[in-house]
């Protein structure tokens, strides 16, 4: 009998199982529940994934009717990885959510969070903002476990996944709150290397002011090359020294911290320098140079004023060469023409 055969023999005895009969009026779930496990089992053997899958969520199911939540859980725990193997990943965040809750009912929530946190990381990659929510739970029910230490390691993935969205505001509350949680357990070389990455968050906010306030709430954890480099980077924002900013955040101490962080400091916009005076020569991309709305009224005028000058100046001249062009014409008077006046003036 092949591996499918025998599952398939299974799946009817669990069938038969939940069937009330005259003898049996309620189901069997147990015995359901079991069948359906070693029908799963055996096509999982014969790398029949879908089959096996629906097999287990149906063991689960049979398993919580008769309250045997552990049981219950692990079935819905195994149907996530068998959805790994398939490559099928759009029911991982529904099933660990299932699977975690069915572990708390058991009484064991740290199993709860484990699920948690491999279906986290499966989705990491594809779907952060499902692996984000993950991490979130996962997170409140370890704190509400009075487990600090543990805690802070799930809000450290909180807050590197919210970097990576560029989620920056919840990435610096999440920072800080990562920060309160070493603090109780005080594990202060942690807080150290949590307040350079406050302080790189912040810049990447723009709020340069919350960078410097971080620093001082919490750079006195921080060891001496973390504090030569965050004040170098600090100083290099108030005089808008962009030189001194990239050689700060090109500093060892930055590159070798998480992959997010160290992205982060990477891509971080640079401060610009503001000049009182601009620099001589032309500016690229300038703007245009100012023109007075009532210069094309003054250029009119001027127009204008100059048309006039221009034609006085030609009807002077005009009549210069006139009198000039009168005088040549007319001759001088003759000797007959002088004799005449004098003797008209004798008369007179």
């Amino acid at each position: 009998m092949s591996k499918i055969e025998e599952a398939n023999e299974h799946i009817r005895q669990a069938e038969k199982a939940l069937k009330p009969t005259f003898l049996k009026w309620r189901p069997d779930y147990e015995v359901a529940a079991d069948e359906y496990s070693h029908a799963a089992t055996c096509f999982r053997v014969a790398k029949s994934y879908v089959q096996c899958k629906d097999c287990l969520v149906k063991a689960a199911d049979c398993y919580k009717q008769t309250k045997a939540w552990f049981h219950a859980a692990k079935s819905v725990e195994q149907a996530l990885l068998i959805s790994k193997e398939m490559g099928d990943l759009t029911e991982v965040s529904k099933l660990a959510h299932r699977a975690c809750s069915l572990f708390q009912q058991h009484g064991s929530p740290e199993s709860g969070v484990h699920s948690l946190d491999k279906a986290a990381k499966m989705l990491e990659a594809t779907q952060p903002q499902q692996a984000l929510e993950l991490y979130r739970r996962a997170a409140d029910i370890i704190t509400g476990e009075d487990n600090p230490r543990h805690a802070a390691e799930y809000m450290s993935k909180i807050a590197r996944l919210l970097v990576k969205l560029q989620m920056y505001d919840e990435a610096a509350d999440a920072i800080r709150r990562e920060i309160g949680m070493y603090q109780d357990v005080k594990l202060w070389q942690s807080v150290g290397k949590l307040t350079v990455a406050l302080v790189l968050v912040q810049l990447a906010r723009g709020d340069q002011v919350a960078a410097e306030k971080a620093f001082k709430e919490w750079g006195n954890f921080c060891e001496a090359p973390e504090v030569q480099t965050l004040e170098m980077l600090l100083q290099a924002y108030d005089n808008e020294d962009a030189d001194a900013a990239r050689a700060a955040l090109n500093s060892p101490f930055i590159k070798h911290m998480d992959v997010e962080y160290s992205k982060l400091a990477r891509g971080l916009p640079l401060p610009q320098q503001e000049y009182a005076i601009p620099p001589a020569g032309i500016r690229a991309n300038a703007a245009e140079s100012y023109v007075s709305p009532n210069a094309s009224k003054v250029a009119g005028q001027a127009t204008v004023e100059a048309e006039v000058n221009h034609t006085k100046n030609e009807i002077s001249e005009t009549n210069q060469s006139t009198e000039k062009k009168s005088e040549v014409a007319s001759p001088p008077p003759t000797q007959k023409q002088e004799e005449e006046d004098d003797y008209e003036g004798g008369l007179c």
